[in-house]
């Protein structure tokens, strides 16, 4: 058959309408709507159904992704007030058998999450949970052969997968590219996963490294040339560039790039946002009859730990963030980890720590620093973690606040908008500096004209404030009153000026609109805006200024 030019240019109309019409459809916007972290001026956030995202999360027990336990899990997740769940996929339960996968699992936490109007985070258990290889399917577990373990510098056999391995890394990534490719085929419409998560707490327990033959011809070799180039380092072999840290840096270096292939292979498929979590290197003092922290014993060698976070970052490009688990009281070493994770190359994010009551100061301060999400372990009523099947109030209180803005937070702190302040002992009054006003923040009740505040007991007070215009404030805490001071610029004379409130509106945020529930005065804004223990209360505040001093009065000013 032969066209005429007209009804082939008529023919191309059509289809290109039907394109334009097909491409309004969610599959054509997948690659706009895909989860995604945003950089924007060193900050960083969580991007979900193109708004920001803060992740209040929660990550059940290690053996609480199964039918039958799953129902002891969602209740504890409401009573939290949480937003996203991160749940374990287990590799030996998805490949039985090399090659036949089984899903039911991973559709069982996706729809429950969907059920419960949650997103989720993939977890997966796969060459690595916590140093060794206790995921993995009995086909590699019962193949050494095959599936080569690490040996310690004696040549015994470890429970850790060797990350110099060819067979190791195949079998691993064939899994984790199924897992991604079904992930995409029932969810890349809904989005309920925004996240995951690539093996646990990576690296070796039990050596420092792998002394296998194949290891050993590796580490005698020179250091690769980009990882030098990357941390201008000179060139050399593993011992003569990093001397006593060389056995360490070789396993960070072979377990980062291994977990990169994994990673490369897995958003080759369905590319989500994915992150490595780490057990960290703690200070000495917190260990016990040792005088420093020994890489495959105190922590497993070759993680992402905090001397590792460079070579991480070179031989590992394709993970988008390290995240740090946090399970210590000591409040000097967690702003270290906030500091050493919080960076140009990396947005903050807490992906597990303890259910103490450190939980709420080390949330209000993790989001100060720009944290994208934070998550307690352990959160579910299967008796491990949680005996009385209750979430205790000092653990909910925070994400009870957090939850109803947490997208208005979420874009307030990656604009630049948001700080808090968490009280530390000895310091019971505090301030935070936004353009020409200060926010002067006092921990404790009661307090009394004249007087320092109180502070409390445990050191627990804490509160947010986001400026939403010149002198618009968005303000809440707990245990904390909050004030607002004018500033001058450095060598400016003193203005004849003060600040005070205006109106302070008690609300919430209800699908991005501020809606007022009432208007606080009187006792609530005596000394500033009052925030006892258990409050749930959020207040828009405006104020004004006046004059500080009536000119008229000539009588001289003490």
């Amino acid at each position: 058959m032969h066209d005429s030019n007209g009804a082939t240019l008529k023919r191309i109309s059509v289809r290109a309408t039907l394109l334009a019409i097909l491409c309004t459809l969610p599959a054509c916007a997948l690659a706009d709507d895909m989860p995604r972290i945003e950089k924007k001026d060193g900050r960083f956030a969580m991007i979900v159904e193109g708004k920001p995202f803060l992740m209040l999360g929660a990550q059940i027990n290690n053996s609480s992704s199964w039918a039958s336990t799953l129902p002891n899990v969602w209740p504890a997740l409401i009573d939290l007030h949480v937003n996203t769940v991160e749940a374990p996929v287990y590799w030996e339960l998805m490949e039985p058998q090399q090659g036949k996968f089984d899903f039911a699992n991973v559709d069982l936490l996706v729809n429950g999450a969907r059920e419960h109007h949650l997103h989720l985070v993939l977890l997966w258990f796969g060459t690595w949970k916590n140093g060794q290889a206790h995921y993995v399917p009995e086909w590699i577990k019962t193949d050494p052969k095959k599936y080569p373990r690490e040996l310690n510098p004696y040549g015994k056999v470890l429970d850790v997968l060797s990350p110099n391995s060819t067979s190791n890394l195949e079998a691993d990534k064939h899994a984790f590219v199924a897992l991604m490719h079904h992930i995409k085929d029932i969810d890349a419409a809904q989005h309920t996963v925004i996240m995951i998560q690539v093996e646990n707490e990576s690296g070796s327990v039990g050596s420092v490294r792998d002394f296998s033959p194949a290891a050993n011809k590796e580490f005698a070799g020179q250091v690769p040339s980009a990882l030098s180039t990357a941390l201008h380092a000179a060139s050399g072999t593993w011992s003569r560039v990093f001397g006593a840290d060389a056995d360490e840096r070789f396993a960070a270096y072979s377990t980062a790039s291994y977990i990169n292939e994994v990673t490369k292979a897995g958003k080759a498929e369905y590319p989500l946002p994915m992150y490595c979590n780490v057990w960290l290197t703690y200070p000495v003092h917190a260990l016990e009859n040792r005088d420093h922290p020994s890489p495959g014993q105190e922590y497993p060698s070759g993680g992402a730990q905090q001397g590792n976070i460079a070579i991480w970052k070179s031989a590992a490009p394709a993970i988008d963030v390290l995240a740090p688990d946090f399970y210590s009281d000591d409040k000097a070493f967690y702003r270290q980890v906030v500091t050493a994770y919080h960076r140009e190359d990396n947005a903050l994010f807490i992906p597990e720590t303890g259910l103490s009551k450190d939980f709420g100061s080390n949330f209000f301060y993790a989001l100060g620093n720009g944290a994208i999400g934070f998550s307690p372990f352990g959160v579910d009523y299967t008796n491990w973690t949680i005996s009385d099947a209750k979430i205790p109030a000092y653990l909910s209180a925070n994400f009870a606040l957090f939850q109803p803005m947490s997208s208005e937070i979420a874009q307030l702190n990656l604009d630049g908008k948001l700080q808090t302040v968490v009280e530390q002992k000895g310091m019971p009054r505090q301030r935070l500096h936004f353009p020409g006003v200060d926010a002067v923040v006092s921990f404790g009740f009661p307090q009394r004209d004249g007087e320092m505040p109180p502070g409390t007991a445990d050191s627990s007070g804490r509160a947010m404030v986001a400026q939403l215009g010149p002198l618009e404030f968005l303000v809440t805490g707990f245990d904390a009153s909050v004030s607002f001071e004018l500033t001058n610029p450095p060598g400016a004379q003193p203005r004849n000026e003060q600040v005070e409130i205006l109106r302070a509106d008690e609300g919430q945020f209800v699908n991005g609109t501020w809606q007022t529930s009432r208007i606080w005065n009187g006792d609530q804004t005596d000394r500033g805006l009052n925030f006892r223990s258990g409050n749930t209360n959020v207040v828009r505040i405006r104020l004004h200024t006046l004059p500080l001093y009536d000119e008229s009065v000539k009588s001289p000013r003490l």
